[in-house]
């Protein structure tokens, strides 16, 4: 088993890798423990299950990995509608290397779980909504900067930002489905317009 003082951290860090590659309902426990070498009795004392497990570990995820890239992405120091090319492009970037190292596109670690168990265990649907409302929250605090600086035409910011989001995760699910780059690539550009960017009045 790994060191005690490492082994939760070991089981998150393989929950979420394992989920990621493959999906929720085909990884096991003993495939978990297996990757993290961690006995199962050790599951156990941290967990009391997989799905206690998952939600711990996209949390994790989202906390020390995940939301440190938004915030440097979404910085209030960078103009607003260069944050939104910019969180397109390097979405694109990293799923392009993921792509090199796994074989295929993965997509969203979040957004995938969610889709798979969202009718079948509520405690992952909560965990997996709560992330994704904080994630849209990024996108709308960047609309309502770029319209007061007018940069983006007038609107509903919230809707805005919640349609720019479903454009960004069928997207990526797309690219997941059929291990494509190609419905990425195009996103930096086509946000924008989507968002009304080629539409402002030319100045007086």
């Amino acid at each position: 088993m790994g060191r005690t003082s490492d082994a939760k951290e070991r089981l998150l860090d393989a929950a979420r890798d394992l989920i990621w590659e493959r999906s929720y309902g085909t990884v096991t426990i003993d495939a978990i423990c297996e990757k993290a070498g961690v006995k199962k009795g050790s599951f156990y004392y941290f967990f009391d299950s997989k799905s206690d497990l998952a939600v711990a570990a996209i949390d994790a995820n989202w906390t020390d990995n995940s939301k440190p890239v938004w915030d440097s992405l979404f910085s209030a120091s960078l103009p607003p509608v260069e944050r939104i090319r910019n969180f397109f492009q390097s979405s694109h970037d990293n799923q392009a290397r993921l792509q090199q190292e796994h074989g295929r596109v993965l997509g969203c670690p979040c957004f995938c779980l969610g889709s798979e168990i969202c009718t079948q265990d509520e405690a992952l649907r909560v965990k997996v909504q709560e992330i994704l409302q904080r994630q849209i929250r990024y996108f709308e605090s960047a609309i309502r900067d770029a319209q007061a600086e007018g940069s983006l035409p007038p609107g509903d910011a919230t809707a805005k930002a919640r349609s720019l989001f479903a454009l960004f995760e069928g997207s990526l699910g797309q690219a997941r489905i059929q291990n494509d780059l190609a419905f990425l690539r195009i996103l930096p550009d086509l946000a924008l317009e989507t968002l009304g960017a080629n539409r402002l009045p030319e100045p007086a």
